[in-house]
């Protein structure tokens, strides 16, 4: 059985970090005294639901997170620091404080090491979240101890609904950009002052005009999607907002 410490400390512990070339002890008391923190453990850096839906969601969210009251988003995981900040970098999470727990010390004192031996991970944690505020944990949301990577309930989404059911959520959008296009500039510039968070696809050798063609209908750049729903150029984004 897996342990809900809701209501329990967070177990004290120091962590080992890389930062500036310099290996670094942070403490939980670091993290957690006096703040309001939200945290999400996961089995793995780089594995595919925690690189496609968990980590992702969460650093879109912070800043909506970071809006109701928290004061800092952290992602454990039984990975090293080098791990961790490669991972960060490469998943652009630069709103996500990851804390490496190698040696799987703060998961097992919270009581949710697992053995994932038959996948050759070793031990790992299991995936959850949780709300902790002065370092005393609020509120758990354990995954159903249930064969397989259950991903039901640790998700950013049930967090943030916890924290304030009527959180406003801004839109997200995709825009198709070309390097030095000073219409897509202008693009971005519009969708920031909205608070609208935007992902660049940026057309290369990779990416190219024939598929800008194959979504919009259109070759010139920018082409914004908002929400599922196809806008258009610069100056189409420009009347959408107003």
């Amino acid at each position: 059985m897996l342990k809900n410490n809701t209501g329990n400390k967070i177990p004290s512990i120091n962590f080992k970090i890389q930062k500036n070339h310099q290996w670094v002890d942070l403490s939980t008391e670091d993290i957690f005294n006096n703040k309001t923190v939200v945290v999400f453990a996961l089995p793995g850096a780089y594995t595919p639901t925690c690189s496609s839906s968990h980590l992702p969601r969460y650093n879109e969210l912070a800043p909506v997170l970071k809006a109701n009251g928290v004061d800092e988003v952290v992602c454990i995981s039984v990975n090293d620091t080098f791990v961790m900040n490669e991972w960060r970098k490469d998943q652009e999470a630069e709103n996500v404080l990851m804390i490496p727990d190698g040696s799987g010390e703060f998961t097992k004192a919270m009581g949710m090491l697992v053995n994932k031996d038959e996948l050759g991970f070793g031990n790992r944690s299991w995936r959850y979240s949780m709300l902790v505020k002065d370092g005393t944990i609020e509120k758990m949301f354990i995954e159903p101890e249930v064969e397989g990577d259950p991903f039901e309930v640790s998700d950013a989404d049930t967090m943030l609904q916890y924290i304030n059911k009527n959180a406003d959520i801004p839109e997200t959008a995709t825009m198709f950009s070309r390097k030095g296009c000073p219409h897509c500039e202008r693009a971005i510039t519009l969708l920031n002052q909205q608070g609208i968070y935007v992902e660049q696809i940026e057309l290369d050798q990779h990416i190219t005009s024939r598929s800008l063609r194959a979504v919009s209908g259109k070759s010139s750049t920018p082409q914004v999607f908002i929400g599922g729903k196809y806008i258009g150029g610069a100056d189409e984004l420009e009347e959408y907002l107003s």
